[in-house]
């Protein structure tokens, strides 16, 4: 039985009467890890949920000989359009607000709706000195490690920042280790990915890279495809901040579709890297593809799945595919991996490998889904960081 989260905030706007959430569901060493996303429609309900992921997500990297040890798991949700002029001034008065969670307990970072750099900029401007800083206290060379978190996040690979990639790398890799796993080539192997920006967008290159052919993907606007493969470096030169994709870009071969048809669009692997609960009871039954990896949070509710998995059609849940990311600053920040592009790729591929290896054999050994497996798994690893001095 799930317990509890640890606290709950609710905070309203005196200027807009907007809502924010904070969900701290665990603290390890006094200390949390969650993003902060802004979207209209947001709920203390959605932000829990997604706490609670986090936690799974810290705990799936505990390496017993790692500097790093796995945080407990938060997340902040801001109800609001992100497109809306006034979400500066929300976020700016929403940070203010839990201002004394975010110094010492909660470490933050983007999600949905909010680049790095803005938050960056609207906690300096409140006067703070990082969204993580509440981590500090347990580095054992603080100037070190921020020197090189702060190299590492001037890096970029062909125009793309490092920190855009290091999530889409963790999701191709798992979608290459999935595929591996239940016997897909995947030299022609189709894709499609629904949600263009960094997320979404670095998972479409690297799974290209590998010989992948992306098929289609969506934004916004609507759905892009080509049955003979998309060609995803031109179309991530032709995005915009929010992942939108401008159509005169496009190639003549390349065509447009409404955006509710990216669920039946032929695939070897479906690949939901926006939003979150958009694969339902209701729509399910379109998907032919026999792989899901969720790369967005929480984006195929628990009755889908359930349909889903009755249809032989295997669902890598999000707290592992998507995880690289989270991994990847606290590897650099603590010291196991350095500030290099080939040191990240190499760490967050080979333990992605390794955690998704596991769970597919776990899974096959009691007869269980993969989520399911993936929660036992889990479970073990928060016992092992629950055991330590």
């Amino acid at each position: 039985m799930a317990l509890a989260p640890l606290l709950e905030v609710t905070w309203t706007d005196p200027v807009t009467s907007r809502q924010g959430f904070l969900v701290i569901d665990r603290l390890v060493r006094g200390v949390c890890s969650g993003g902060l996303r802004m979207r209209d429609g947001c709920t203390l309900a959605e932000v829990r949920g997604l706490a609670a992921g986090m936690t799974r997500k810290e705990a799936l990297y505990y390496r017993p000989a790692n500097r790093y040890v796995p945080l407990g798991g938060a997340k902040g949700g801001i109800d609001c359009d992100p497109h809306d002029p006034r979400m500066r001034g929300i976020l700016t008065r929403y940070l203010q607000g839990v201002r004394a969670l975010l110094e010492r307990h909660w470490t933050t970072g983007e999600d949905l709706g909010l680049q790095q750099k803005l938050i960056d900029e609207v906690v300096t401007e409140i006067g703070m000195e990082s969204s993580i800083q509440a981590v500090y206290p347990l580095l054992s060379d603080r100037s070190a490690a921020t020197s090189r978190l702060r190299r590492a996040f001037s890096l970029d690979v062909d125009g793309i920042p490092l920190p855009d990639l290091a999530g889409g790398i963790g999701v191709a890799e798992a979608v290459l280790t999935a595929l591996s796993q239940l016997d897909i080539p995947c030299d022609g192997a189709r894709a499609v990915i629904q949600g263009f920006g960094s997320m979404g967008g670095s998972t479409a290159r690297y799974l290209s890279q590998a010989g992948l052919r992306i098929v289609a993907v969506s934004d916004s606007l609507g759905v892009i495809t080509n049955p003979a493969g998309l060609d995803v470096e031109l179309l991530l030169r032709s995005r915009n901040a929010f992942g939108e994709i401008a159509r005169s870009s496009l190639r003549p071969s390349d065509t447009t579709l409404p955006l509710s048809s990216w669920l039946s669009i032929g695939a070897d692997v479906l690949v939901p890297a926006a939003i979150s609960y958009c694969i339902t009871p209701t729509n399910q039954h379109h998907i032919s593809a026999p792989l899901i990896v969720e790369a967005a949070n929480l984006p195929v509710l628990p009755a889908a799945e359930a349909l889903l998995t009755s249809r032989g059609i295997h669902v890598v849940p999000d707290f592992v595919a998507n995880s690289g990311t989270n991994a990847w600053w606290w590897w650099t920040l603590f010291g196991d991996i350095d500030a290099s592009v080939p040191q990240a790729t190499h760490q967050i591929r080979t333990e992605m490998r390794r955690i998704l290896t596991t769970v597919f054999t776990l899974a096959r050994a009691t007869s269980t889904t993969l989520r399911q497996a993936a929660l036992s798994f889990t479970a073990d690893q928060q016992a092992a960081i629950a055991a330590l001095p």
